[in-house]
């Protein structure tokens, strides 16, 4: 069996704003780079036949390539003890669309359908439950959320086989399809601040 999901990979500028978060919570297990993702769908423990239908399903989706920027932290938890620190991505509405279209494909492959609401975000830390509730956590909230970026394109998308071990996941990219490029980042930022 093989643990896979679908994501996409921010660009190195982003995944370097990203790394400058991380600090400041003692005990946070913070993302390598390696592990900094826009998670699609998770697909979890598929047999090897499943796998290669999946990839198949995704080779022929045909969706423009997301154009976002990050905006603002957030954290994930149960039972009122957050257990992810995240990056929120804005507008939501391009990678609904494309997580739509990698429902489709993963529908198409014999999948289960994925009951959970899509949340655009990139996973910065992992924490132990014994850091849920700590004010450190509430802090790191506070101080970044104002975390804004230039637009960014996420031009591929990635199906990446998950290996877990001792030390957290660790994620191979097994195969990688370019998406249609969309309008301009710059000509984005540009027309919303008015300049034509």
């Amino acid at each position: 069996m093989i643990r896979l999901f679908v994501a996409l990979r921010p660009p190195l500028a982003i995944r370097d704003s990203l790394a400058d978060l991380m600090d400041h919570v003692p005990g946070a297990r913070w993302q390598s780079d390696e592990q900094l993702h826009v998670t699609l769908r998770f697909v979890g423990e598929v047999d090897r036949h499943q796998g290669e239908d999946l990839a198949a399903a995704l080779a022929s989706l045909h969706a423009p390539a997301p154009q976002v920027a990050l905006s603002g932290v957030g954290q994930f938890g149960r039972g009122g003890r957050a257990d992810t620190l995240w990056a929120g991505l804005a507008p939501a509405a391009p990678l609904a669309h494309l997580a739509a279209k990698v429902e489709q494909a993963c529908r198409r492959a014999g999948l289960p359908p994925e009951t959970r609401a899509y949340r655009p975000h990139v996973t910065v830390a992992r924490l132990p439950r014994s850091l849920g509730g700590a004010p450190e956590v509430e802090r790191w909230c506070r101080d970044h959320a104002g975390l804004a970026s230039a637009p960014f394109t996420l031009p591929h998308l990635i199906l990446y086989q998950s290996h877990l071990g001792h030390e957290g996941a660790m994620y191979e990219p097994v195969a990688r399809w370019p998406l249609e490029p969309g309008p301009d980042p710059e000509r984005l930022t540009m027309e919303s601040q008015g300049e034509h």
